[in-house]
């Protein structure tokens, strides 16, 4: 497992504007058997595409289903798997970590609100020391910063939060919902890889784009989850004529 950590952070290492790590993210084993074998070096699942393949809403999952459907994707590919782990279910930090490596994921999502509302900044910059004292370097943190679907989406109380975020052992930060045209600011401000996600639709920067902007890395969400969804609603209704 150190080995595919190890591969998994020296992925965000060094990287050229306009060429971002782009992880898929997959929802089950099949989906990431499909992007392992279509040449992409890791994968990140998104809570809110797994919650959908388990019957849940997002953010209902229980996390003994959500670790479980983990472990079944890492399972399935020989890649690097990293996990979206929401707020972390109300477990504390070591728990986290030992039911990461069970699962065999590489790294983690963790959020910074809880019910639609931002957590305090250092309190959660606590949290996160904890998590990462109790990882070591086993884990990948990335950290999300919910300013800008949560907060007053001020780029600049972003920073403030990533750069406790990063003090506190973040490996990355995930300023989620950040529009286009912040990247170049908080690519300046932020210390270390920014990860942002990228539409599937058509109507915002490609992922190339959003590297030129200042991303590290791309992720979808739940995107690819909902796209695949959509194509085989589409299916179902021409086996119905």
């Amino acid at each position: 497992m150190s080995n595919k950590v190890d591969v998994f952070r020296a992925l965000h290492l060094g990287r050229v504007h306009g060429d971002p790590l782009v992880l898929p993210g997959p929802w089950d084993a099949a989906s990431a058997r499909v992007f392992a074998e279509a040449g992409f070096p890791a994968l990140a699942t998104p809570s809110a595409g797994v919650a959908a393949s388990l019957g849940y809403e997002d953010g209902s999952t229980p996390a003994d289903e959500m670790f479980a459907a983990v472990a079944r994707i890492t399972r399935a590919v020989d890649v690097p798997v990293s996990a979206d782990i929401e707020g972390g279910y109300g477990l504390a930090p070591k728990e986290l970590v030992e039911r990461l490596l069970e699962a065999g994921a590489v790294g983690c999502n963790l959020e910074d609100s809880v019910g639609g509302v931002l957590k305090d900044p250092r309190e959660q910059a606590e949290f996160l020391a904890e998590f990462r004292a109790a990882a070591g370097d086993r884990l990948f943190l990335n950290a999300r910063v919910d300013v800008f679907v949560h907060g007053d989406k001020d780029p600049e109380r972003a920073i403030e939060r990533a750069a406790l975020y990063v003090a506190a052992g973040a490996d990355c930060i995930y300023p989620i919902l950040a529009p286009a045209d912040v990247l170049p600011l908080l690519r300046a401000g932020i210390q270390g890889p920014v990860n942002i996600n990228a539409r599937l639709d058509g109507k915002g920067p490609s992922p190339a784009e959003l590297g030129e902007l200042g991303a590290t890395r791309i992720t979808f969400g739940p995107g690819l989850q909902r796209w695949a969804a959509l194509a085989l609603r589409g299916m179902a209704e021409q086996l119905r004529k």
